[in-house]
Protein backbone atom coordinates (compact mmCIF):
# COMPACT_ATOMS: atom_id res chain seq x y z
CA UNK A 1 0.00 0.00 0.00
CA UNK A 2 1.54 3.00 -1.05
CA UNK A 3 1.04 6.25 1.28
CA UNK A 4 -1.16 8.18 -1.16
CA UNK A 5 -3.81 5.11 -0.61
CA UNK A 6 -3.05 5.29 3.46
CA UNK A 7 -4.05 9.11 3.27
CA UNK A 8 -7.38 8.11 1.25
CA UNK A 9 -8.27 6.12 4.37
CA UNK A 10 -10.01 7.88 7.23
CA UNK A 11 -8.91 7.32 11.20
CA UNK A 12 -9.09 9.48 14.14
CA UNK A 13 -7.46 8.84 17.73
CA UNK A 14 -7.66 9.80 20.80
CA UNK A 15 -4.14 9.65 22.54
CA UNK A 16 -3.77 8.53 26.34
CA UNK A 17 -0.56 9.26 28.86
CA UNK A 18 0.46 8.95 32.00
CA UNK A 19 2.39 11.00 33.62
CA UNK A 20 4.77 8.79 36.47
CA UNK A 21 7.22 9.95 38.92
CA UNK A 22 9.52 7.94 36.88
CA UNK A 23 9.01 9.53 33.85
CA UNK A 24 10.45 12.58 35.45
CA UNK A 25 14.15 10.60 35.60
CA UNK A 26 14.38 10.61 31.81
CA UNK A 27 13.91 14.52 30.90
CA UNK A 28 10.31 13.84 28.47
CA UNK A 29 6.98 15.18 30.51
CA UNK A 30 4.00 13.26 29.60
CA UNK A 31 2.80 16.07 27.47
CA UNK A 32 5.92 15.68 25.41
CA UNK A 33 5.98 12.54 24.67
CA UNK A 34 2.31 12.80 23.46
CA UNK A 35 3.38 15.29 21.15
CA UNK A 36 6.22 12.82 19.94
CA UNK A 37 3.22 10.24 19.75
CA UNK A 38 0.87 12.57 17.72
CA UNK A 39 3.99 12.98 15.19
CA UNK A 40 3.87 9.11 14.85
CA UNK A 41 -0.19 8.63 14.65
CA UNK A 42 0.26 11.33 11.96
CA UNK A 43 2.65 9.32 10.00
CA UNK A 44 1.26 6.35 10.56
CA UNK A 45 -1.95 7.95 8.79
CA UNK A 46 -4.20 8.85 11.05
CA UNK A 47 -5.31 12.39 12.76
CA UNK A 48 -5.32 13.29 16.27
CA UNK A 49 -8.76 14.57 18.27
CA UNK A 50 -8.00 14.67 21.49
CA UNK A 51 -5.18 13.52 24.03
CA UNK A 52 -5.35 13.28 28.11
CA UNK A 53 -3.15 12.87 30.91
CA UNK A 54 -3.64 10.98 34.48
CA UNK A 55 -1.15 11.92 37.05
CA UNK A 56 -0.53 8.34 39.05
CA UNK A 57 2.36 6.82 41.00
CA UNK A 58 2.21 3.78 38.98
CA UNK A 59 -0.17 2.47 35.85
CA UNK A 60 -2.90 0.36 37.08
CA UNK A 61 -2.64 -3.50 36.82
CA UNK A 62 -5.45 -4.35 35.11
CA UNK A 63 -6.73 -1.10 32.91
CA UNK A 64 -3.18 0.90 33.12
CA UNK A 65 -5.33 4.15 33.43
CA UNK A 66 -7.99 3.26 36.35
CA UNK A 67 -11.14 1.84 35.46
CA UNK A 68 -12.99 5.02 36.18
CA UNK A 69 -10.80 6.89 33.93
CA UNK A 70 -11.48 4.20 30.95
CA UNK A 71 -15.22 4.74 31.71
CA UNK A 72 -14.89 8.17 30.99
CA UNK A 73 -12.83 7.98 28.15
CA UNK A 74 -16.07 5.85 26.57
CA UNK A 75 -18.36 8.52 27.04
CA UNK A 76 -15.98 10.82 25.46
CA UNK A 77 -15.61 8.37 22.20
CA UNK A 78 -19.62 8.17 22.18
CA UNK A 79 -19.58 12.58 21.42
CA UNK A 80 -15.99 12.36 19.58
CA UNK A 81 -16.49 9.11 17.68
CA UNK A 82 -13.27 8.77 17.34
CA UNK A 83 -11.96 4.99 15.99
CA UNK A 84 -8.88 4.50 18.50
CA UNK A 85 -7.64 5.57 21.47
CA UNK A 86 -3.70 5.06 21.92
CA UNK A 87 -1.79 4.69 25.06
CA UNK A 88 1.57 6.05 25.07
CA UNK A 89 3.74 3.58 26.75
CA UNK A 90 2.96 -0.60 25.84
CA UNK A 91 0.19 -2.17 27.43
CA UNK A 92 -0.13 -5.18 28.54
CA UNK A 93 -2.22 -8.21 26.47
CA UNK A 94 -4.32 -8.21 30.09
CA UNK A 95 -4.92 -4.25 30.02
CA UNK A 96 -5.31 -4.17 26.50
CA UNK A 97 -8.25 -6.83 26.32
CA UNK A 98 -9.65 -4.92 29.63
CA UNK A 99 -9.98 -1.65 28.12
CA UNK A 100 -11.36 -2.63 24.78
CA UNK A 101 -14.22 -4.28 26.79
CA UNK A 102 -15.57 -0.78 28.62
CA UNK A 103 -13.91 1.36 25.84
CA UNK A 104 -15.79 0.42 22.14
CA UNK A 105 -13.15 1.53 19.79
CA UNK A 106 -9.75 -0.16 19.21
CA UNK A 107 -7.26 0.30 21.39
CA UNK A 108 -3.68 0.75 20.68
CA UNK A 109 -0.42 1.24 22.15
CA UNK A 110 2.73 3.09 20.89
CA UNK A 111 4.31 -0.08 19.73
CA UNK A 112 1.62 -0.77 17.63
CA UNK A 113 1.95 2.53 16.20
CA UNK A 114 5.84 2.10 15.17
CA UNK A 115 5.04 -1.35 14.16
CA UNK A 116 2.36 -0.04 11.66
CA UNK A 117 4.93 2.70 10.68
CA UNK A 118 7.78 0.17 10.00
CA UNK A 119 5.63 -1.76 8.02
CA UNK A 120 4.43 1.17 6.00
CA UNK A 121 8.55 2.13 5.44
CA UNK A 122 9.91 -1.30 4.76
CA UNK A 123 11.22 -1.49 1.45
CA UNK A 124 13.54 -4.33 0.75
CA UNK A 125 13.14 -7.94 2.06
CA UNK A 126 15.41 -8.03 4.99
CA UNK A 127 13.17 -4.74 6.01
CA UNK A 128 9.70 -6.45 5.09
CA UNK A 129 10.78 -10.31 7.15
CA UNK A 130 11.99 -8.11 10.28
CA UNK A 131 8.94 -6.03 10.45
CA UNK A 132 6.67 -9.11 10.07
CA UNK A 133 9.09 -11.01 12.72
CA UNK A 134 8.32 -8.04 15.47
CA UNK A 135 4.46 -7.99 14.47
CA UNK A 136 3.77 -11.82 15.27
CA UNK A 137 5.87 -11.39 18.09
CA UNK A 138 3.62 -7.95 19.63
CA UNK A 139 0.58 -10.08 18.37
CA UNK A 140 1.02 -13.46 19.69
CA UNK A 141 0.57 -12.95 23.25
CA UNK A 142 -2.86 -10.90 22.54
CA UNK A 143 -4.61 -13.96 20.68
CA UNK A 144 -5.51 -15.54 23.87
CA UNK A 145 -9.31 -15.11 24.70
CA UNK A 146 -9.86 -12.48 22.12
CA UNK A 147 -13.42 -13.58 20.68
CA UNK A 148 -14.85 -10.24 19.38
CA UNK A 149 -11.66 -8.18 20.45
CA UNK A 150 -9.65 -9.98 17.93
CA UNK A 151 -12.20 -8.85 14.98
CA UNK A 152 -11.41 -5.59 15.84
CA UNK A 153 -7.27 -5.96 16.24
CA UNK A 154 -7.09 -8.25 13.10
CA UNK A 155 -9.93 -7.33 10.49
CA UNK A 156 -11.25 -3.70 10.71
CA UNK A 157 -11.42 -2.60 7.22
CA UNK A 158 -11.11 0.83 6.29
CA UNK A 159 -8.91 1.49 8.99
CA UNK A 160 -5.51 2.37 9.62
CA UNK A 161 -3.11 0.27 12.28
CA UNK A 162 -4.11 -2.96 10.69
CA UNK A 163 -1.37 -3.31 8.09
CA UNK A 164 0.83 -6.51 8.32
CA UNK A 165 0.77 -10.45 8.24
CA UNK A 166 -2.36 -12.06 8.80
CA UNK A 167 -4.94 -8.93 9.55
CA UNK A 168 -7.98 -10.48 8.03
CA UNK A 169 -7.71 -14.32 9.05
CA UNK A 170 -9.45 -14.63 12.64
CA UNK A 171 -8.44 -18.26 12.72
CA UNK A 172 -4.81 -17.63 13.05
CA UNK A 173 -3.63 -19.46 16.02
CA UNK A 174 -0.80 -19.44 18.42
CA UNK A 175 0.83 -22.41 16.69
CA UNK A 176 0.52 -20.95 13.06
CA UNK A 177 2.33 -18.07 14.49
CA UNK A 178 5.15 -19.60 16.06
CA UNK A 179 5.31 -21.94 13.10
CA UNK A 180 5.78 -18.27 10.68
CA UNK A 181 8.14 -16.84 13.71
CA UNK A 182 10.67 -20.00 12.77
CA UNK A 183 10.70 -19.67 9.22
CA UNK A 184 11.01 -15.75 9.47
CA UNK A 185 13.83 -16.56 11.27
CA UNK A 186 15.48 -19.09 9.53
CA UNK A 187 15.48 -16.20 6.52
CA UNK A 188 16.65 -13.29 8.39
CA UNK A 189 19.59 -15.75 9.21
CA UNK A 190 20.71 -16.52 5.21
CA UNK A 191 20.30 -13.07 4.78
CA UNK A 192 22.43 -12.11 7.55
CA UNK A 193 25.06 -14.23 6.95
CA UNK A 194 25.34 -12.92 3.47
CA UNK A 195 25.43 -9.25 5.06
CA UNK A 196 28.09 -10.47 7.35
CA UNK A 197 29.84 -12.08 3.77
CA UNK A 198 29.43 -8.49 2.53
CA UNK A 199 31.03 -6.82 5.79
CA UNK A 200 34.35 -9.08 5.28
CA UNK A 201 34.74 -8.95 1.59
CA UNK A 202 34.05 -4.77 3.07
CA UNK A 203 36.74 -4.90 5.98
CA UNK A 204 39.31 -7.21 3.35
CA UNK A 205 39.66 -4.18 1.11
CA UNK A 206 40.42 -2.12 3.94
CA UNK A 207 38.00 0.95 2.92
CA UNK A 208 36.94 2.50 6.22
CA UNK A 209 33.04 2.38 7.08
CA UNK A 210 31.35 5.30 8.59
CA UNK A 211 27.73 4.80 9.92
CA UNK A 212 25.11 7.63 10.45
CA UNK A 213 23.36 7.09 13.40
CA UNK A 214 20.89 9.36 15.65
CA UNK A 215 17.15 10.40 16.59
CA UNK A 216 14.81 9.59 13.93
CA UNK A 217 14.16 12.39 11.86
CA UNK A 218 17.82 14.07 13.03
CA UNK A 219 18.69 14.52 9.39
CA UNK A 220 20.75 11.16 8.69
CA UNK A 221 19.32 10.72 5.08
CA UNK A 222 19.53 14.25 4.21
CA UNK A 223 23.04 14.13 4.77
CA UNK A 224 24.03 10.34 3.48
CA UNK A 225 22.29 12.67 0.45
CA UNK A 226 24.60 15.57 0.79
CA UNK A 227 27.83 13.26 1.20
CA UNK A 228 27.15 10.48 -0.95
CA UNK A 229 24.82 11.79 -3.47
CA UNK A 230 22.73 9.21 -2.52
CA UNK A 231 18.75 8.64 -3.42
CA UNK A 232 17.72 7.65 0.24
CA UNK A 233 14.58 9.21 1.04
CA UNK A 234 14.75 11.80 2.96
CA UNK A 235 11.88 13.61 4.34
CA UNK A 236 10.12 15.03 7.31
CA UNK A 237 8.58 12.82 9.05
CA UNK A 238 9.70 9.99 11.80
CA UNK A 239 10.91 6.63 10.33
CA UNK A 240 11.45 8.48 6.66
CA UNK A 241 13.85 5.28 5.98
CA UNK A 242 14.67 1.86 7.71
CA UNK A 243 16.85 -0.03 5.05
CA UNK A 244 20.45 0.19 6.19
CA UNK A 245 21.67 1.86 3.05
CA UNK A 246 25.86 1.83 1.85
CA UNK A 247 27.36 4.41 -0.63
CA UNK A 248 30.70 5.35 -1.75
CA UNK A 249 32.38 8.58 -0.37
CA UNK A 250 35.42 10.06 -2.72
CA UNK A 251 35.95 13.32 -1.14
CA UNK A 252 38.30 15.76 -2.23
CA UNK A 253 40.92 15.23 -0.45
CA UNK A 254 41.80 12.25 2.16
CA UNK A 255 40.76 8.59 1.60
CA UNK A 256 37.01 7.33 0.41
CA UNK A 257 35.03 5.38 2.42
CA UNK A 258 31.92 3.92 3.00
CA UNK A 259 29.06 5.41 4.24
CA UNK A 260 26.01 4.01 5.73
CA UNK A 261 22.80 5.42 6.96
CA UNK A 262 20.68 3.06 9.22
CA UNK A 263 17.20 2.90 11.31
CA UNK A 264 16.77 6.08 13.54
CA UNK A 265 16.10 5.40 17.03
CA UNK A 266 13.03 6.97 19.13
CA UNK A 267 12.24 7.55 22.72
CA UNK A 268 10.37 4.17 24.39
CA UNK A 269 11.94 2.26 21.16
CA UNK A 270 9.95 -1.05 21.66
CA UNK A 271 12.81 -3.69 22.95
CA UNK A 272 11.31 -6.04 20.45
CA UNK A 273 12.25 -3.88 16.83
CA UNK A 274 15.71 -3.19 18.45
CA UNK A 275 15.98 -7.09 18.85
CA UNK A 276 14.35 -7.72 15.33
CA UNK A 277 16.40 -5.09 13.73
CA UNK A 278 19.71 -6.42 15.19
CA UNK A 279 21.03 -7.64 12.26
CA UNK A 280 20.53 -4.51 10.01
CA UNK A 281 21.50 -2.40 13.23
CA UNK A 282 24.75 -4.20 13.55
CA UNK A 283 26.15 -2.28 10.78
CA UNK A 284 26.46 0.10 13.55
CA UNK A 285 28.92 -2.26 15.18
CA UNK A 286 30.92 -3.35 13.17
CA UNK A 287 31.47 0.46 11.59
CA UNK A 288 34.83 2.30 11.91
CA UNK A 289 33.81 5.76 13.11
CA UNK A 290 29.78 6.77 13.74
CA UNK A 291 28.23 10.16 12.29
CA UNK A 292 25.68 10.99 15.76
CA UNK A 293 23.56 13.09 13.81
CA UNK A 294 21.52 15.47 16.38
CA UNK A 295 18.68 18.31 15.15
CA UNK A 296 20.12 20.90 17.15
CA UNK A 297 17.17 22.65 16.92
CA UNK A 298 14.93 20.07 18.99
CA UNK A 299 14.13 21.61 22.27
CA UNK A 300 14.81 17.81 23.58
CA UNK A 301 18.21 17.53 22.00
CA UNK A 302 19.87 16.58 25.20
CA UNK A 303 17.37 13.42 25.76
CA UNK A 304 17.42 12.47 22.35
CA UNK A 305 21.32 11.79 22.48
CA UNK A 306 20.33 10.35 25.87
CA UNK A 307 18.05 8.04 24.04
CA UNK A 308 20.61 7.34 21.23
CA UNK A 309 23.44 6.49 23.28
CA UNK A 310 21.39 3.55 25.71
CA UNK A 311 20.48 1.77 22.26
CA UNK A 312 23.92 2.29 20.89
CA UNK A 313 25.22 0.76 24.63
CA UNK A 314 22.71 -2.44 24.47
CA UNK A 315 24.04 -3.15 20.86
CA UNK A 316 27.77 -3.06 22.11
CA UNK A 317 28.76 -0.19 20.28
CA UNK A 318 28.43 1.96 23.00
CA UNK A 319 32.90 2.37 22.69
CA UNK A 320 32.77 3.05 19.25
CA UNK A 321 34.61 6.48 17.76
CA UNK A 322 31.67 8.90 17.29
CA UNK A 323 31.67 12.23 16.07
CA UNK A 324 28.94 14.48 16.83
CA UNK A 325 27.07 16.47 14.24
CA UNK A 326 25.15 18.93 15.31
CA UNK A 327 22.69 19.36 11.89
CA UNK A 328 20.27 22.00 10.98
CA UNK A 329 22.45 24.39 12.46
CA UNK A 330 20.67 27.29 10.62
CA UNK A 331 17.65 27.10 12.62
CA UNK A 332 19.76 27.39 16.11
CA UNK A 333 20.70 31.00 17.69
CA UNK A 334 24.47 31.73 16.86
CA UNK A 335 25.01 32.07 20.48
CA UNK A 336 23.50 28.77 21.33
CA UNK A 337 25.17 26.87 19.29
CA UNK A 338 28.65 27.89 19.47
CA UNK A 339 27.44 26.61 23.37
CA UNK A 340 26.68 23.23 22.17
CA UNK A 341 30.34 23.24 20.38
CA UNK A 342 32.41 24.62 22.97
CA UNK A 343 30.62 21.55 25.21
CA UNK A 344 30.73 18.71 22.81
CA UNK A 345 34.13 18.11 21.97
CA UNK A 346 35.37 17.62 18.53
CA UNK A 347 31.30 18.33 17.30
CA UNK A 348 30.76 19.54 14.17
CA UNK A 349 27.59 21.67 12.98
CA UNK A 350 25.72 21.63 9.77
CA UNK A 351 22.85 22.38 7.72
CA UNK A 352 22.37 19.50 5.65
CA UNK A 353 19.53 20.42 3.27
CA UNK A 354 21.38 23.87 2.68
CA UNK A 355 24.62 22.09 2.53
CA UNK A 356 26.09 24.05 4.96
CA UNK A 357 29.85 23.26 6.25
CA UNK A 358 30.45 20.01 4.39
CA UNK A 359 33.61 20.86 4.23
CA UNK A 360 33.94 20.71 7.67
CA UNK A 361 32.25 17.99 8.74
CA UNK A 362 34.80 15.67 5.47
CA UNK A 363 37.47 17.34 7.17
CA UNK A 364 36.49 15.93 10.84
CA UNK A 365 35.95 12.56 9.50
CA UNK A 366 39.27 12.38 7.84
CA UNK A 367 40.87 13.21 11.27
CA UNK A 368 38.56 10.87 12.80
CA UNK A 369 39.72 8.10 10.37
CA UNK A 370 43.90 8.79 10.87
CA UNK A 371 43.16 8.59 14.31
CA UNK A 372 41.95 5.06 14.19
CA UNK A 373 45.27 4.32 12.08
CA UNK A 374 48.98 3.84 13.19
CA UNK A 375 52.57 3.48 12.22
CA UNK A 376 53.53 0.21 12.27
CA UNK A 377 57.68 -0.72 11.54
CA UNK A 378 58.53 -4.51 11.93
CA UNK A 379 60.95 -7.04 10.17
CA UNK A 380 59.09 -9.37 8.44
CA UNK A 381 61.48 -12.89 7.81
CA UNK A 382 61.60 -13.91 4.58
CA UNK A 383 59.39 -17.20 5.61
CA UNK A 384 57.06 -15.52 6.52
CA UNK A 385 56.65 -13.30 3.19
CA UNK A 386 52.42 -13.57 3.37
CA UNK A 387 53.01 -11.41 6.05
CA UNK A 388 54.41 -8.43 3.85
CA UNK A 389 51.81 -8.85 1.18
CA UNK A 390 49.21 -9.28 3.45
CA UNK A 391 50.51 -5.16 4.99
CA UNK A 392 50.40 -4.16 1.55
CA UNK A 393 46.99 -6.04 0.73
CA UNK A 394 45.55 -4.04 4.15
CA UNK A 395 48.15 -0.50 4.63
CA UNK A 396 49.83 1.76 3.27
CA UNK A 397 53.75 0.68 3.29
CA UNK A 398 55.46 3.92 3.92
CA UNK A 399 58.80 2.71 3.49
CA UNK A 400 60.39 -1.08 2.79
CA UNK A 401 63.97 -2.36 2.79
CA UNK A 402 64.87 -5.89 2.31
CA UNK A 403 67.98 -6.71 5.20
CA UNK A 404 69.55 -9.62 6.22
CA UNK A 405 67.21 -11.05 8.68
CA UNK A 406 64.12 -10.40 6.74
CA UNK A 407 61.68 -6.77 5.18
CA UNK A 408 61.70 -3.95 7.32
CA UNK A 409 58.24 -2.03 6.56
CA UNK A 410 56.65 1.36 8.11
CA UNK A 411 52.93 0.51 7.05
CA UNK A 412 50.04 2.33 8.55
CA UNK A 413 47.56 0.35 9.56
CA UNK A 414 44.39 0.63 11.37
CA UNK A 415 44.78 -0.23 14.93
CA UNK A 416 43.49 -4.00 15.28
CA UNK A 417 45.31 -4.78 12.10
CA UNK A 418 48.54 -3.19 13.58
CA UNK A 419 47.73 -5.31 16.47
CA UNK A 420 47.36 -8.94 14.55
CA UNK A 421 50.22 -8.34 12.45
CA UNK A 422 52.04 -7.44 15.71
CA UNK A 423 50.71 -10.88 17.22
CA UNK A 424 51.85 -13.13 14.24
CA UNK A 425 55.93 -11.63 14.56
CA UNK A 426 55.62 -12.28 18.17
CA UNK A 427 55.97 -8.89 19.10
Amino acid sequence: MTEEMLRDRTGTAYLVGLELPARQRDGWTADESLDELERLVDTAGASVVGRQVQSRPTPDVATYIGKGKAEEIELLRRHLEFDFVIFDDELTPVQQRNLERIIDCQVLDRTAVILDIFALRARTREAKLQVELAQLGYRLPRLTGKGIELSRQAGSAGTVFNRGPGETKLEVDRRRIRDRMAALKRELADIQAHRARLRAERSASAVPVVALTGYTNAGKSTLHRALAGSDVLAEDRLFATLDATTRRVEPAEGEPYLLVDTVGFIHNLPHGLVAAFRSTLEEVTQADLLLHVVDAAHSKRAEQMQTVNQVLTELGAGDKPTLVVYNKADLVDPAELEHLLAHTPGAVAVAAARGQNLEGLQAAVQQALRERREVLEAVIPYARSAWLSWAHERGRVLAEEHREDGTYIAVELERSLAARLRAALGE
